[in-house]
């Protein structure tokens, strides 16, 4: 009984053995080393070594090597620090992770989880648990053996944690996401396996021999998978390190932003709101309308009294026929209006008759007033530059343009090709692994050797400019240079490095294509910013300037992220752009435009090339305008020719020579002509630029308003009789007396309304402002003077007999006795009485109140904005371009975020208020970019921005060899100079480890700036940056500085309103966010197209101001001259609102949009509904006739007549000839909007005002009834008050 418990113990004494001697074997097994040191050079990477074949136990690392390891793999830095790797290793170790470090670094615990997968690799002391060497070659030099091949197991759990912790790092410079560089294909088809696979695989050029990656979470043949602890990027690391920023970490983020939604349209019953509104108002109006006309009516068929009685207050009939009516009867009001209508009319009356009796002094000093006017012309400038022409110096987007040119330089001239083929075929390529891939026709090799031609032949482009030979070389952006000169050109052919060779590179056998210009191309537009495309091929992908070809930019027409599938290509040569510097701006000129004539020239018949050049759309407005000065000629000549003719009264064919005013006619042109002259040289003598708008619109204006007052006066004349023993001056200045003052009236308001007009914010409606009002006042004063004088010298050629133009021909024949104009009758007897018909009335106001309830439901409907392709000719090559830009092109402009001058970059609040790495502010200014980014259809933001801070902290990192310097001169050391005098610019401290602040972050941000990319330092900044932080202070402190991304898309002036607008919204947010209020700086957004279509975000405030204030001048202005006459301005002004109203429809119905172009037209027709509505107006205020009725028709048969032959008629002629113009703006912008003013202004003021008149006008002035009675009465006049 005894020996049992004693065998027991023996069994358990020998069972503990066991198992202490299999631990002791798995410690032992663990300790395993698989290499150890560096043996033979590689033969798949040289340059590189292959690890020495070692299969003993782990050996302590060498006391030299310690911070070495402390830096890369902390994790080992125990105990006696014993290792499967030498110090060799880890500095081979250390220089190959540099890409990695600078673009993984911003991400602490992806780094970690990076440098643990390679660390474990290196010189885990057990790696004999996951490594398996496969393949060994001899190594004579060394006497031992090199491994060639090994397996790595690696836990899936591991692999998954390090990717998912990595795969949202961000690029700054790039735009793009870091694993797009570091995977060999576009982060979006990056996974675990396959990132993993590509940084063991030696034709990424970095790893030296072939490591199999085995991912699997269980033991396999005896070996177990490496599974080291990760971190998340949300979580922070033990050294102190803190969790990732949202912008590279997305679960940091929390929900992805969500645009909001778009607001519902403004409905009433599934109907548009206003439609319907507008609807039942004008029903509503209708009823109200009718019942009172049937009210009135059936109210005056009871009382037995005139229908033609006025409907608002008392209106007893006056005639002076019957007694005279008492004076002290009138009001306060009509008695000054009276006497100042009197004053108005003998002060005309005398000048006319001054005019007549001194023709030559008035004639010569008008011919000196026009002479010393029109000699400014000398100084004549004339504007075409867009920015000019369309952008107030005082507004924000002109301000903020001026600020980014004066800081970083002008945004880059752009000269851009988009080529398509000609019934090009596809192509499919068949890789030797994976389906079949399809490339599209501009794609092939045929097709990319001939635009490579082209592109060489582009390049090598020879200018003359000043004697000089200008090439693009000698203009072009080269970011790198003077270290490389070679031009930024974006073009798929950079990816061949610009070169036939290189494109007809290719490795294949008898079977098989290993590699060729497809899978170059696949993988360079996976990784743009690579030097090696791993491939067999090794080419790069990087372009000859040392920048990335990013394929959004240079391909088109492809879906998605299929390259691939491109049917256009698109070739970019940007030059550079220069402020202030008229001999190098002149040169880029000189060759722009020797490019031009190339591209037009050339002729391939597979491709089709469409193309612009920065100069291109000044060039064809240039071209345009000038082509259209045949179209204008015409169209004056038509309306001179009818003016000439028109104004003559034929009494008899025989007296057809005689009684003709052909002189008259052209002296009078001549006059409006001058006055335009005058216009422009007195602005040219004060400096003030001309534009084509002044000149293409004021003539046409001033010809407008002229010819109605030379029509007025003439006819007025002809329909006279002179009185017995009155004089010829006397009769002249009489009638001048009577119509001047209604001619006053006219010019005085559209002179005052232009001139209130220059208010504009809008550079082209200012200068259009500012031209016409002056041009339609001196037109004023020369028709008053000087046609005057000229047309009392052709009356007394008329009474002696003498023939218009020939006036030393006389004839026999007596003067015959004066009768009617046979268009003065038809407005007499026919028309007048037809359109103030009881049945006509009412239904005058229920079609023109119709037209305007349709007017005002539509006019909120009016596009904003200005197609580009609308100022283009119908034959330019620019529509083309703008046409296949809209079809191919995926990318919009870029757009910078500027921070202004004041922000501290040296402390860690102003950086974190910036930055988007670890530790920034989750509402930074980057943080913030990157989360508009997100909802890009929204925000118009297409990709996170490119932010130099961020780079910057990456490059200065201790662990980074991108910053150093030489320890005895302290002058910046590239990471590819080798030389043992080159020191870390930081120390590898936990201090040193942190960003660089106060002295420090100015001491090596310079070197930044200048440090060029390289393959050991991927950060420099010289060719991302170099533009974009404005250093001051003798390099001291950083100035204004930029972030830049891209806007997504933009085709409509709707797109690019909305994207400027959207980005203004975030700027603002991040200035508020940065707390800038109060500061004296902010952050505002610029992108090149900013300047002209700022104009479209207050274009209708901008429009409801000049109409408004145009208006309000009409208005005052007609007050005071019609004599005091409330009403009578009201009814002027409601009917030019209701014109302008119409425009409105009238742009709906034609499809013309919003803009300045279409605002100085509105502008305009404001000026010209004066002519159309003023005169029938006071017409009607000085009528005595008994009733309303009657005194709408005097006022109608008077006025209405020569308003219609002096005003419609002649625009209508040369209205029609604008419509043959090949240029679109015209045809839209002139044609149909002038044909608009002068069909709608005749309609309100010959058919719509009389009408309203005969309702509403206003009572009969006493007090003018009364000096009319005793004016008249006694004379020979007096049979005219009998009408």
């Amino acid at each position: 009984m005894q020996q049992q418990p004693e065998r027991k113990s023996i069994f358990w004494l020998l069972c503990l053995f066991i198992v202490l001697s299999e631990t002791q074997n798995q410690w032992v097994q663990a300790q395993h080393c698989v290499w150890y040191g560096e043996c033979g050079e590689s033969v798949l990477v040289p340059g590189k070594r292959y690890n020495c074949n070692y299969t003993g136990p782990p050996i302590p690392l060498p006391e030299e090597g310690h911070d070495l390891l402390l830096e890369l793999c902390p994790g080992f830095d125990y105990g006696n620090r014993s290792l499967c790797c030498d110090v060799q290793q880890l500095q081979t170790l250390k220089n190959s992770l540099q890409l990695p470090l600078q673009f993984l670094s911003r991400c602490p615990a992806c780094f970690y989880n990076l440098m643990s997968l390679f660390c474990e690799l290196t010189c885990s002391p057990r790696q004999s648990q996951f490594l398996n060497p496969t393949d060994f070659s001899p190594d004579p030099a060394h006497n031992k053996s090199n491994v060639k091949e090994l397996s790595y197991y690696i836990s899936n759990r591991f692999a998954n944690a390090m990717y998912n912790a990595c795969k949202d790092v961000q690029a700054p410079s790039s735009n793009v996401k870091a694993l797009s560089l570091l995977c060999g294909r576009d982060a979006s088809e990056c996974t675990p396996t396959n990132w993993i696979q590509y940084m063991f695989d030696p034709n990424n050029g970095q790893a030296p021999f072939a490591i199999d990656p085995v991912f699997t979470d269980v033991p396999v043949s005896e070996k177990t998978p490496m599974d080291n602890q990760t971190y998340g990027c949300t979580e922070a690391l033990e050294d102190g390190s803190g969790p990732c920023s949202c912008q590279d970490c997305s679960q940091a983020c929390g929900p992805k932003p969500v645009a909001p939604p778009v607001p519902p349209p403004w409905t009433i019953l599934g109907q548009d709101a206003m439609v319907v509104i507008m609807w039942l108002s004008y029903v509503a109006f209708l009823f109200l309308f009718i019942g009172t006309i049937l009210g009135t009516w059936c109210y005056r068929k009871r009382r037995i009294m005139s229908e033609y009685g006025p409907i608002q207050d008392s209106n007893l009939p006056h005639s002076i026929n019957n007694d005279p009516v008492d004076p002290a009867h009138a009001t306060c009001c009509e008695t000054v209006g009276e006497r100042f209508e009197s004053a108005l009319r003998q002060l005309f009356s005398h000048w006319g008759s001054l005019c007549v009796r001194h023709p030559l002094p008035v004639i010569l000093s008008s011919l000196v007033l026009v002479a010393s006017c029109s000699a400014g012309l000398v100084y004549m400038q004339v504007t075409t530059d867009p920015v000019q022409l369309w952008s107030s110096p005082s507004s924000q987007a002109r301000q903020e343009k001026d600020y980014f040119d004066s800081h970083f330089g002008p945004f880059y001239r752009t000269e851009q090709l988009i080529i398509t083929t000609v019934n090009g075929s596809w192509d499919t390529f068949q890789p030797n692994m994976g389906p079949d891939v399809p490339f599209g026709p501009p794609l092939a090799k045929d097709i990319l050797h001939q635009v490579l031609d082209l592109q060489t032949d582009i390049e090598n482009l020879e200018a003359k400019y000043d004697g000089q030979t200008v090439k693009l070389k000698d203009i072009c952006l080269a970011p790198l240079a003077p270290y490389n000169d070679n031009c930024t050109i974006l073009s798929v052919l950079n990816y061949y490095q610009n070169s036939h060779q290189v494109l007809d590179h290719i490795i294949q056998d008898e079977f098989l294509v290993y590699a060729d210009y497809h899978s170059h191309f696949l993988y360079c537009v996976s990784a743009p910013a690579s030097l090696n495309d791993t491939g067999p091929l090794h080419d790069p992908c990087l372009g000859t300037y040392g920048g990335p070809i990013f394929p959004w930019l240079v391909l088109g027409g492809y879906d998605g992220t299929n390259y691939n599938n491109a049917t256009a290509l698109v070739i970019t040569f940007p030059v550079n752009n220069y402020l202030n510097d008229t001999e190098k701006i002149g040169k880029a000129l000189a060759w722009e435009k020797e490019f031009i004539s190339f591209v037009k020239n050339y002729s391939n018949p597979n491709i089709t090339i469409s193309f612009s050049a920065e100069r291109s759309i000044e060039d064809e407005i240039d071209r345009e305008s000038n082509s259209d000065i045949a179209t204008i000629v015409i169209s004056y000549i038509i309306m001179f020719v009818y003016i000439s003719l028109a104004l003559g009264h034929i009494h008899s064919f025989r007296r057809i020579l005689v009684d003709s005013k052909v002189s008259l006619g052209i002296a009078g042109i001549l006059i409006v002509l001058s006055s335009v002259a005058c216009s422009l040289g007195i602005f040219s003598y004060a400096g003030v630029p001309l534009t084509l708008i002044v000149i293409e619109v004021i003539p046409f204006l001033v010809l407008a308003v002229g010819v109605d007052n030379i029509f007025i006066i003439v006819q007025t004349y002809q329909r006279d009789v002179r009185m017995p023993q009155e004089e010829l001056h006397q009769q002249i200045g009489r009638i001048l007396g009577d119509v001047a003052p209604s001619m006053f009236l006219s010019s005085f308001s559209e002179t005052v309304a232009f001139f209130l007009g220059a208010l504009s914010n809008m550079p082209a409606v200012r200068t259009f402002s500012l031209f016409a009002g002056l041009a339609v006042f001196i037109d004023f004063l020369l028709q008053v003077s000087c046609f005057v004088s000229l047309l009392g010298l052709d009356v007394k050629r008329q009474e002696s007999n003498r023939l218009d133009i020939l006036c030393c021909v006389k004839l026999s024949e007596g003067q015959e006795e004066k009768t009617d104009g046979l268009l003065f009758r038809f407005f007499k007897k026919v028309y007048a009485p037809f359109v103030l018909t009881d049945w006509m009335r009412p239904l005058v106001v229920a079609v023109f109140v119709g037209i305007l309830s349709f007017s005002i439901a539509v006019t909120n409907k009016v596009e904003i904005g200005l197609d580009q392709t609308l100022s283009m000719p119908d034959d330019s090559y620019v529509l083309d371009y703008f046409r296949n830009m809209s079809k191919y092109l995926h990318t919009g402009a870029p757009v910078y975020f500027v921070v202004e001058d004041g922000h501290d970059y040296r402390t860690l609040e102003g950086q974190n208020a910036v930055c988007g790495g670890v530790g920034c502010n989750n509402d930074s200014l980057v943080q913030q970019v990157y989360s508009a980014s997100l909802i890009s259809d929204y925000t118009r933001i297409a990709f996170t921005p490119s932010s130099w801070l961020d780079d910057y902290f990456d490059w200065v990192k201790p662990q980074s060899t991108c910053c150093r310097y030489y320890n005895t001169t302290g002058a910046f050391c590239n990471a590819s100079v080798v030389d043992k005098s080159c020191i870390h610019c930081r120390p590898m401290t936990a201090s040193g480890k942190k960003r660089p602040t106060g002295e420090d972050f100015m001491k090596f941000l310079p070197m930044f700036l200048m440090d060029n990319p390289n393959p050991k330092c991927g950060k420099g900044g010289h060719a991302a940056y170099s533009t974009a932080v404005d250093l001051k202070g003798n390099v001291t402190d950083v100035g204004a500085t930029y972030f830049m991304t891209y806007h997504t898309i933009l085709q409509s002036s709707a797109d690019f309103i909305d994207a400027m607008k959207m980005a203004r919204e975030l700027a603002d947010n991040i200035t508020h966010s940065m707390e800038l209020e109060g500061k004296g700086y902010k952050v505002f957004p610029y992108s090149v197209f900013y300047v002209f279509y700022e104009q479209y975000l207050t274009i209708a405030h901008d429009t409801a101001f000049n109409l408004g204030v145009s208006l309000a001048a009409i208005f005052v202005v007609s007050t005071i001259l019609l004599g005091f006459e409330l009403w009578s301005a009201i009814l002027v002004c409601l009917t030019i609102a209701m014109i302008l109203v119409n425009m409105f429809g009238v742009m709906w119905i034609w499809g013309i949009s919003l803009n300045a172009v279409s605002l100085v037209n509105l502008v305009m027709s404001c000026g010209i509904s004066v002519e159309f509505c003023s005169h029938i107006v006071r017409a009607f205020s000085i009528s005595t006739k008994s009733t309303r009725v009657e005194r709408a028709q005097d006022a109608l048969a008077h006025m209405g007549s020569s308003v219609f032959s002096g005003i419609t008629l002649t625009k209508f002629g040369g209205i029609l000839i604008l419509a043959l113009s090949k240029s679109q703006i015209f045809q839209i912008f002139y044609f149909r909007m002038y044909l608009a003013i002068v069909l709608l202004g005749a309609a309100h003021g010959l058919i719509f005002l009389p009408v309203l008149l005969s309702y509403a006008g206003p009572s009969v002035n006493k007090a003018k009834v009364a000096a009319a009675h005793e004016r008249f009465v006694g004379t020979e006049r007096e049979r005219l008050l009998k009408f």
